[in-house]
């Protein structure tokens, strides 16, 4: 048989992410693009059986936190664990470029106190051959990985660069700061940045407390920076925001997208503060889209929540003075401990001196907290909180907290849902999903290694969405596949990509849908100077394929790096343009 494909994926039920329903097809690639779909009778090089299997494109996760990763490795895991071909970086206003030689620490205290990724482990992966955003492209341009990466430049650095000390105490800019921000934002999209993001929220703090230096930065200066890209025509807006002043807030972002005609994304989840403000945001990015306005939101398909354990950053029980006495004890000396009937008497008998934010206000939540299961359940109901399961066995909710912890030989956790899910329900989130100017994100892949793991949101996009969930409505499993790929491609200017249509590149995922599941989260030390961190895997992966080349198969890599930095918006092949 002639062999006219370097690969067919063969037999399977493609959902192709138009939001079609799913068809039995073959998928020949040729030179890293899709070249046909339908019945093929030739042969590929290579083949994959996908009888019973769904096909789907690659996954586009257009929020992640891989801007250090991407320097010292080559996989960026756990994204590509979970079927992700493209991540977008930079996200939050905050990154490593630009930054001058005396600015070093604090961008990494900044990212250390966002992002829970250690100072240490980021001073040894970060060599800092560069000071210029075009520099930093270029030497991740000269790397190879197992996923397409996109990147934005960074409020906070860029900030911090032009105006120096002034810049990270939140002074506000003057015109001559506003035209050189916007100056190094037009160069650095015209080098192949996908664009800007910044933040305003109170929540992301530098590791020594200080609010992020963009969270005050005044309308002039946001705008002339979306007028640098405007001059440039090209480039996307991101932002983190509290939305204190919803609509206030909201109005302010309407007029940058106005101004500058940029496409603009924000971040949009349930805040237990306001567990209704999510629903005015919806009406008001509707009626902007109305208006011809490109605004978008990012949301999450489950609750952002925090892990408690004795191997991570916080525990229930990591300010009491007994637990401070065994902190910098290994695991296993740890668990001794706390395994003494002595010590474990102490320990809960003690109080605990609240620690610093909103994260650290919460390690006894009982009430709110659940166990992380070997099977996660990320819409579980009331009565399997600690403090019901406590009420149950007529015991203390912190005995039932550290036994949990105990488990797996100290590796067992505590997970505590805090956005997404004020009224113990993912109705929300729903909500959010079925917008029709709304995609998934906010997975923060690559960062929070100590505290939050929610790379996997693209699996638990679609095994609880289309597949699990019993307390509320399903969605179809065609449109979540295009919300993750083609939608969330298009969102940041990716048109070649996100679409099983020939042209268009040979991203692609296999999946064995019936057996797909998440894994219990787990800690490796596998980052520089040692670092620890969160990571998830998933089952049910038979193939995940980058530009042609097969990186993943049945959830372990390969030895294929196919993956490249994107040097800004691509374009949707000739042929298929139009549609």
């Amino acid at each position: 048989m002639e062999r006219a494909f370097d690969l067919v994926v063969r037999g399977g039920t493609v959902v192709d992410g138009a939001g079609r329903p799913g068809r039995e097809a073959d998928v020949g690639v040729k030179d890293g693009r899709i070249a046909a779909v339908g019945r093929l009778a030739l042969a590929g090089a290579e083949e994959i059986d996908a009888r019973g299997l769904l096909v789907t494109p690659g996954f586009v996760d257009v929020h992640t936190h891989y801007d250090g990763q991407a320097i010292w490795d080559q996989r960026m895991q756990p994204s590509s664990w979970h079927g992700v071909t493209t991540v977008i970086m930079g996200n939050c206003g905050v990154g490593f470029a630009p930054c001058r030689p005396e600015d070093h620490d604090r961008l990494i205290r900044l990212m250390e106190g966002v992002e829970d990724i250690p100072f240490p482990v980021l001073t040894q992966g970060l060599p800092w051959t560069w000071e210029s955003y075009p520099d930093y492209l270029d030497r991740l341009g000269e790397r190879a990985f197992d996923v397409d990466i996109g990147s934005q430049l960074p409020h906070a650095a860029l900030r911090v660069f032009v105006m120096g000390e002034r810049g990270a105490n939140r002074e506000p800019a003057t015109q001559a700061d506003i035209h050189a921000m916007a100056a190094i934002a037009r160069r650095a999209v015209e080098a192949g940045a996908l664009g800007f993001s910044t933040s305003r929220t109170l929540n992301h703090r530098t590791s020594d407390g200080q609010p992020t230096p963009t969270l005050t930065a005044g309308e002039d200066e946001l705008t002339g920076i979306a007028l640098g890209l405007k001059a440039a025509g090209r480039g996307v807006l991101q932002v983190v925001s509290d939305f204190a002043d919803p609509e206030a807030e909201f109005a302010l972002l309407r007029r940058l997208v106005e101004a500058s005609g940029r496409p603009l994304a924000f971040s949009l989840l349930q805040s237990p503060r306001d567990p209704e403000a999510y629903m005015q945001l919806l009406q008001w990015l509707g009626d902007a889209n109305a208006a011809g306005l490109p605004m978008r939101a990012q949301a999450a398909g489950r609750p952002v929540g925090i892990l408690f354990g004795l191997e991570l950053t916080l525990n229930p029980f990591s300010q009491h003075p007994a637990y401070q006495e065994i902190r910098a004890l290994p695991l296993a000396g740890k668990v001794a401990r706390l395994r003494d009937p002595q010590f474990r008497a102490r320990l809960l008998s003690e109080t605990s001196a609240a620690e610093r934010g909103f994260a650290g206000a919460q390690p006894r939540n009982w009430d709110k907290m659940f166990l992380m299961g070997e099977e996660p359940d990320y819409e579980p109901t009331a009565d399997a909180t600690v403090a019901a399961i406590a009420a149950r066995q007529g015991r203390d909710p912190a005995e039932v907290a550290l036994d949990q912890m105990l488990t797996d030989e100290g590796r067992g956790m505590l997970y505590l849902p805090f956005l997404n899910y004020a009224e113990g329900s993912l109705e929300p989130a729903r909500v959010m999903l079925q917008h029709p100017n709304v995609v998934p994100g906010l997975s923060d892949g690559g960062a929070h290694v100590g505290m939050i793991c929610d790379g996997s949101f693209p699996t638990s996009n679609l095994t609880h969405w289309t597949r699990d969930r019993t307390r509320g409505p399903k969605l179809e499993l065609e449109r979540m596949v295009q919300a993750q790929t083609r939608d969330t491609a298009e969102s940041v200017g990716l048109y070649d990509r996100g679409l099983i249509a020939p042209g268009y590149r040979a991203d692609l995922n296999v999946i064995d849908y019936a057996r797909l599941k998440l894994m219990r989260p787990e800690v490796v030390h596998d980052l520089p100077a040692g670092g620890r961190r969160l990571i998830q895997r998933a089952e049910g992966y038979v193939a995940t394929i980058v530009a042609g080349q097969i990186t993943y198969r049945g959830g372990e890599p390969t030895s294929a790096l196919p993956g490249r930095l994107l040097r800004g918006a691509t374009h949707a092949p000739a042929a298929m343009a139009a549609e």
